[in-house]
């Protein structure tokens, strides 16, 4: 069975692969081009992929095509439609990064709120040396149990950071579609309004792109703490730009962007030299952890293909 990995580095080249190699002739790209694509899919049986897009402009050229593996969750890089009609069975991989993005996400939500960008930056600076205080508390912070913390997406991600949230005392407000009894469920605006730290876990969709968007953003407390682990474009990264710089917000953490990589024209390369941003580079899901666990998750998917099974598949 000839497979083919089409871009390996997005996963990192530190991966034990040995489980793939066990299941036929493995062909190894670190990254492959639209271009590449066609001429690298031509005598696969099996594709391994994230970011690379099969569509049906260059499907048809993989006329050996039996498995299309993606090394994710979402699958909109895949053309569905087009592998069902042609019997190509397409699977994901679902759960595999949980732990990791809640890592993040609480990282970046109490590293802002506590001002740690702020207070090491004095620290380093020699500032602290000189200053011939023993201390300093100044910008102000306050512990997690007086804040409430908006949860903005209750599924496996979401749920575990509201989990965290309430364990360190925080009254927790969820927006969600359908309530649950755990949580306090709310509007969207309710959460805005009442919230200290929002935290968004939501998939990118009609109704969620800009979800955080200008009027949104007024309705928020001064000095709101906004963290996004979700999808780029469910900011409206100008509006969010411009209420960081007028401190409307208060810390903001980002990990996902509108078109990735962050461009040169993007709002928030304004926002780069700030103690109260962080970014970092859609790395949430990105623990070895995970990463090996969403191999270890393709390998199964590719035996349980072999031997008639239908495990993970989408098709």
């Amino acid at each position: 069975m000839k497979i083919s990995v089409l871009d390996v580095k997005t996963l990192g080249n530190d991966l034990d692969l040995s489980g793939i190699h066990k299941l036929g002739d493995v062909t190894i790209y670190d990254l492959t081009t639209q271009e590449q694509a066609i001429k690298r899919i031509a005598d696969a049986e099996v594709l391994i992929l994230n970011k690379v897009k099969l569509t049906k402009e260059n499907l048809p050229f993989a006329k050996k095509l039996k498995l299309v593996c993606i090394t994710a969750t979402g699958f909109d890089n895949v053309d569905l439609d087009y592998c069902k009609e042609h019997g190509i069975a397409v699977c994901n991989v679902v759960g595999y990064s949980t732990d990791s993005v809640v890592q993040l996400t609480i990282s970046m939500a109490f590293s802002l709120a506590t001002k740690l960008l702020t207070y090491d930056k004095f620290v380093k600076s020699g500032d602290y040396t000189k200053c011939g205080v023993f201390n300093r508390v100044e910008p102000v912070f306050r512990e997690m149990s007086a804040l409430t913390w908006g949860v903005v997406g209750l599924g496996s991600i979401g749920g575990k950071v509201a989990s965290i949230a309430k364990t360190m005392g925080c009254r927790v407000l969820a927006y969600k579609r359908t309530p649950v009894e755990e949580y306090e469920c709310v509007d969207m605006d309710t959460l805005c309004k009442e919230s200290d730290i929002i935290t968004v876990h939501t998939p990118l969709n009609d109704g969620t792109y800009h979800l955080i968007n200008e009027k949104r953003l007024s309705q928020m407390k001064d000095g709101v703490v906004l963290v996004n682990v979700a999808r780029g474009a469910v900011f409206d990264e100008e509006a969010v730009t411009n209420a960081v710089l007028s401190d409307k917000i208060g810390g903001l953490g980002v990990d996902v962007y509108s078109t990735e990589p962050m461009q040169q024209d993007s709002p928030y390369q304004k926002l780069l030299n700030r103690d109260d941003v962080i970014f970092t580079p859609h790395m949430a899901w990105g623990a070895i952890d995970a990463r090996q666990r969403c191999i270890d998750e393709i390998e199964k998917n590719i035996r349980s293909f072999t031997e008639g099974g239908k495990r993970s598949r989408l098709v």
